[in-house]
Formats: C-alpha cells, sequence, structure tokens
C-alpha cells in the first residue's frame, strides 16, 4: 500500500524498464513506473497516479545520470511513440530485453532453470527497418503520434528506417504542398490522405501506398512523376480506408504505377510482397532468427514439419532444403495466395500450404496417417490458443520451434505446453527491433514424455 499521495514529490533508483519504456522504481516497497528517465538513473519525481498495486509518475529532476545512459540519436526521442530505448547504451539494451525473457518466463510461465542465452544484437543498431507507417496531420505534417496522445510529431527522417524512406517523405510533403492536398481530418472528416506506408527491399527497390479516406486522390500524375524521378520506386498503390480507426490499410488497393508486388530477400530464397504482407521488418534479425529455428530443429533430411502462422510462406521455405516435407498452415487467404506464389518463385516442390485455423488442420493431418515429426508456431502478439495448444500435444510432434513476439503470452504458453509433456531446452532472444523495448524469442522444445 502506497505511503504517499498524489502530488508528493520522491526520491527514486531506478531498478528497470517496463514494456512500455517507462522507468521502474520501488518506494517502501511500492512500484512505480516513472516517465522521462532510464535503467540506472537517481531522479527526483512527482506522482501523478495512485493505484492498487502501483502508481505512476513523471521526472522532475535527474539528481544522478546512469552509467548507462547516452544521448539520443534521434531529436525526436523521447517525445515520438516510436521508440523508447534511445537514450540507453546499446549493450544495456541486450541485457534488458534477456532479463525480460527471463522475468516472464519465471513470472508467468513458471519456468525457472532453463537457458535464457544473450540477446543477439545487430552489428549498427540503426536504419534496420524495411517497412515504414506513418500519420499524416494539419499543415501536410507527416510523423508519428507524440507519446500517450494523438498528436503529430512532424518528422523530417527517421533514424531506424532506411534512409530512402526519409527522402520518399519529402517529395510526398512536397507534393501536398505544392498542389494543396490536404491531410485528412478525423474531427470535422475533411481532406484526403491519412497515412503513408513505405516499403523498401534489399536491392533498395520502393514500394509506396498513400492512404485515403475515399476514392479521391488529385494530382496523381504528377505524384508519381515526382515519385518515380526522385527514387527507386517501382510500385505505387492507393489505399482506401473509410474507417476512422487506428487500423492503417482498408480494404481495397488501387494500383497507380508499376509492379503488383515487389520481391525481397531472406537468404537465398525471394519473397513477393504486396501492401498488406506480413514480412519481417528487419532483414538482418530475420536470417538470424531462421538460422536459429534450423539450428534448434536439427533436422536429418528425412522429417515432416509443420509450420503454423505460416503466413506468406517464409519459414517454410527457408527451412524446406532441410526437411523431406512441410506443411504451412494459415488462417488468412490472402496470405496463402502469396504463399504459393512464393513456391513458384523459388521452384520449391516439398512445401504444400494449407488454409485453415491449425487447431483444425493439424487434427487432419494426424487423421490422413501423416507423421509430424516436428512443428513450428509463430503466433501473432497473443500467442496460442488452448484449443491449438491441444492439437499440438495430440500430434504429438518430437520437436518444436517456438518463435515469438511477446514474451508474457509465450512464458504462458511455454507453461501450457509443459503439462503436455515438452520441455523447454534453451531460449534465444534476438533482437529484431533495436531502441524499441520488443524481443523476438525462438525456443527450443523437446518432447519428453508421449502425451496422454
Amino acid at each position: 500500500m502506497a505511503t504517499f499521495k498524489i502530488g508528493d514529490e520522491l526520491i527514486l533508483d531506478i531498478i528497470d524498464i517496463n514494456s512500455q519504456g517507462m522507468g521502474v522504481g520501488k518506494y517502501n516497497g511500492f512500484t512505480l513506473f516513472i516517465e522521462g528517465c532510464t535503467l540506472g538513473d537517481k531522479v527526483l519525481v512527482k506522482i501523478l497516479k495512485i493505484k492498487k498495486n502501483f502508481g505512476t509518475g513523471r521526472v522532475l529532476k535527474i539528481l544522478e545520470k546512469s552509467p548507462y545512459r547516452i544521448e539520443s540519436k534521434c531529436k525526436y526521442f523521447p517525445s515520438c511513440n516510436g521508440c523508447q530505448l534511445h537514450n540507453l547504451e546499446y549493450t544495456n539494451q541486450l541485457e534488458f530485453k534477456r532479463d525480460m525473457v527471463k522475468n516472464n518466463l519465471r513470472r508467468i510461465g513458471k519456468i525457472t532453470g532453463v537457458s535464457v542465452k544473450d540477446t543477439i544484437g545487430m552489428d549498427y543498431p540503426y536504419r534496420y527497418r524495411n517497412k515504414a507507417e506513418f500519420k499524416v496531420g494539419k499543415g501536410s505534417s507527416i510523423g508519428y503520434f507524440k507519446r500517450g496522445s494523438h498528436d503529430l510529431i512532424p518528422i523530417d527522417k527517421c533514424i531506424i528506417q532506411n534512409e530512402m524512406v526519409d527522402r520518399v517523405i519529402k517529395l510526398i510533403r512536397e507534393y501536398m504542398i505544392k498542389y494543396k492536398v490536404e491531410a485528412y481530418n478525423r474531427k470535422d472528416k475533411t481532406g484526403i490522405i491519412k497515412n503513408i506506408l513505405i516499403r523498401t527491399t534489399k536491392d533498395n527497390k520502393i514500394m509506396v501506398v498513400i492512404v485515403t479516406k475515399g476514392e479521391k486522390l488529385p494530382y496523381k500524375e504528377e505524384l508519381i512523376k515526382i515519385l518515380i524521378n526522385n527514387e527507386k520506386v517501382i510500385s505505387i498503390y492507393q489505399n482506401i480506408n473509410n474507417r476512422d480507426t487506428s487500423v492503417v490499410l482498408g480494404s481495397k488497393d488501387i494500383k497507380l504505377y508499376g509492379e503488383d508486388k515487389i520481391i525481397d530477400y531472406i537468404g537465398d530464397y525471394k519473397f513477393l510482397i504486396s501492401p498488406k504482407s506480413f514480412f519481417q521488418v528487419n532483414f538482418i534479425q530475420t536470417e538470424v532468427l531462421y538460422n536459429k529455428v534450423v539450428e534448434y530443429l536439427d533436422l536429418k533430411g528425412n522429417e515432416t514439419v509443420v509450420d503454423l502462422y505460416c503466413g506468406i510462406g517464409t519459414i517454410a521455405i527457408y527451412i524446406s532444403k532441410y526437411a523431406k516435407k512441410v506443411y504451412g498452415v494459415e488462417v488468412v487467404k490472402d496470405a496463402i495466395d502469396d504463399a504459393i506464389e512464393n513456391l513458384k518463385l523459388n521452384d520449391i516442390n516439398n512445401v504444400e500450404f494449407i488454409q485453415g485455423k491449425s487447431e483444425n488442420i493439424l487434427p487432419k493431418l494426424n487423421a490422413k496417417g501423416i507423421k509430424i515429426d516436428a512443428i513450428i508456431v509463430d503466433p501473432p502478439r497473443k500467442g496460442l490458443d488452448k484449443t491449438l495448444i491441444d492439437s499440438i500435444a495430440k500430434a504429438n510432434p518430437e520437436k518444436i520451434a517456438y518463435v515469438s513476439c511477446n514474451p508474457s503470452t509465450l512464458a504462458r504458453d511455454l507453461g501450457c505446453l509443459g503439462e503436455k509433456g515438452y520441455k523447454v531446452e534453451e531460449v534465444q532472444p534476438v533482437d529484431m527491433f533495436p531502441m524499441t523495448t520488443h524481443v523476438e524469442c525462438v525456443i527450443e522444445i523437446q518432447k519428453v514424455q508421449s502425451s496422454k
């Protein structure tokens, strides 16, 4: 219980960072989350809110700077909501992410004594993203939301995005100003452009998607000329999103120029990418991640593997040369269509993609007498449904490789798999998203007894 009240000023040592990037301190055993500090700081704070088990506050003054604190290379930090860790030394970011995974495993999954390896980081933890999503606001401003609000921070560069993105944003801003094309205003329902999505590839090709409220987009030809004359833009789309929600893209795409899809690479494999495709945003670390999946499965060439939540088929295709047969399962039809195209693109014949819910498809594969030797899961942040965990246990694979983007749901699911006769052998965090609190993991899981 708190021994202070709202408005009080306290001195705290910041001993951790939470998943939102706020500093964590303790006052007489009571947990406080503090905005405006980093791990290792000693701060004077003002208490803003008090709940039953925690409180929040903001920094009034940094009394002693952390030895891990650095000057942010991003001029929009900490106001911008995109990143949380620009002021923390990179080696400490990697340690923080490993510790976050360990703590979640212990606290949520009740898993201890498991090897959680040091987080695999990047040699250069900037300019790594191949996909950018920007909001568009009043006065042709293009940027990200301010932390904790829907106020837009206009930016002229983002140092975690490809440098080409900065130049494309500048060109679109100039187009909007020159031709008086207004941003959509959610309050009075006027204006045109809502969001901008930009994809870049390993070989520096660009796809631009202009998201509008309706089908009206003035001076399209002028926009196309501006973009293709100045950058390696090979595909331009207009996407119609008439819903006033946080979802970036709507259901309708109109191609304005160039290729239907762009091609990017993971290792030796090529993948076709459309405006809505899910594709890992960090191609360098994706290869690290997938190589770890290959290592953990330790395939000998005669196994049957099932890749659940396979998306456009990246993991299934990447591991195909190590297995006898791979089945990819995905509920989204467009993703399966893309996955089948990617098979043809890479001339692979030992992978089969199936549309449907994983918990429904797995029993059907078993019913056909298919012995599943290994399963890969790469679920969204919400993790695995309980029914799917039951289906995985009934499929009875010897090995499971779990790829996770959320340590808390990962820990929950690993605890459930443990109850089904599976043991976590090793956990490898991979820093897919430097300067943020997000972390990806690959987990090696082995069967220790047959599920009943």
